[in-house]
């Protein structure tokens, strides 16, 4: 009896279980075929091996895609939206210019008010005026020198205030007032007199016109002694705006000013210009006023 041909031969398969290993020649006493099995084997590891290689390459395409399909759509979300775009936009598209052109108030201020304007003419000149406005309190200061006032006096007859051939000039040039005040310090005293014009022509008129006798009558009383009656003195004569200021100055025990006393040719410079500054301060503050009306 023979064994192994009964039936049909069964398929052998190395990775199935149960299943019969084939022998070269069908005898029980043969070994197995090594070296077909380590073949078999090693083309299965090499198909498997593909096959997960094969696999990666496929996902990593498959995400690739995935990767642009999701910037494609991000970039056709913004152009929806309204985002930028590289195709200039049609002519319904541009947004046309509607309504008025917005205005802007000037940011610079405007210029100042000369104060020079308000104290050349009669006609803008219009602030109280006196003696004691022009020259308030009982002293005025020039740097470390306190100089004390004395009389005032305001008379609309400018010549009967005047001396020599002044009286002639305000005349001729329309003086309509002249206001008089005297300071002294030491022994020195002076007399600043104030003529008042319609315009600023006049006054300037005035200045041009004078010459060294032309003088402003000293002004004394109230502790003030009688000075620059028959003795030498110092006199200046200058206009600001309407205005023509005068000043004379000589010691108050009658003795002849020289040119080495400068004592007395202080004082008298030094009253010119408070009064220049008066009559500035005057313009300053109608432009001031006129500027914030």
């Amino acid at each position: 009896m023979s064994f192994g041909q009964g039936g049909p031969q069964q398929q052998w398969d190395p990775w199935k279980p149960n299943s019969q290993q084939p022998w070269n020649s069908g005898g029980a006493s043969q070994s197995p075929d090594w070296a077909a099995l380590a073949e078999a084997s090693e083309a299965r590891h090499k198909r498997r091996r593909l096959l997960l290689i094969g696999g990666g390459a496929l996902a990593t395409v498959a995400i690739g895609t995935a990767v642009a399909v999701a910037v494609v759509s991000a970039n056709g979300d913004d152009r929806a939206a309204g985002g930028p775009s590289s195709q200039p936009p049609g002519s319904s598209d541009v947004p046309s210019a509607t309504g008025t052109v917005p205005s802007f108030a000037p940011t610079s201020a405007p210029p100042p008010l000369d104060p020079k304007d308000f104290i050349a003419s009669a006609k803008k000149d219009k602030a109280p005026l006196g003696p004691d406005i022009l020259f308030p309190g009982t002293q005025l200061t020039m740097g470390d020198t306190v100089y004390k006032k004395g009389p005032t006096a305001d008379t609309r007859n400018c010549a009967s205030a005047a001396k020599a051939t002044l009286p002639k000039v305000l005349t001729d040039n329309d003086c309509t007032r002249l206001m008089r005040v005297t300071y002294t310090k030491d022994g020195v005293a002076v007399t600043v007199g104030v003529a008042v014009f319609d315009t600023e022509a006049q006054a300037a008129g005035v200045r041009q016109q004078v010459d060294t006798k032309s003088i402003v009558k000293s002004l004394a009383g109230g502790g003030v002694k009688e000075f620059c009656d028959g003795a030498v003195c110092r006199s200046t004569t200058n206009s600001y705006g309407r205005y023509a200021y005068f000043t004379l100055a000589g010691f108050t025990d009658g003795k002849d000013v020289t040119t080495k006393d400068t004592a007395v040719f202080t004082t008298g410079d030094d009253l010119q210009e408070f009064t220049r500054r008066q009559i500035h301060r005057r313009g300053e503050a109608q432009a001031s006023a006129a500027a914030n009306g």
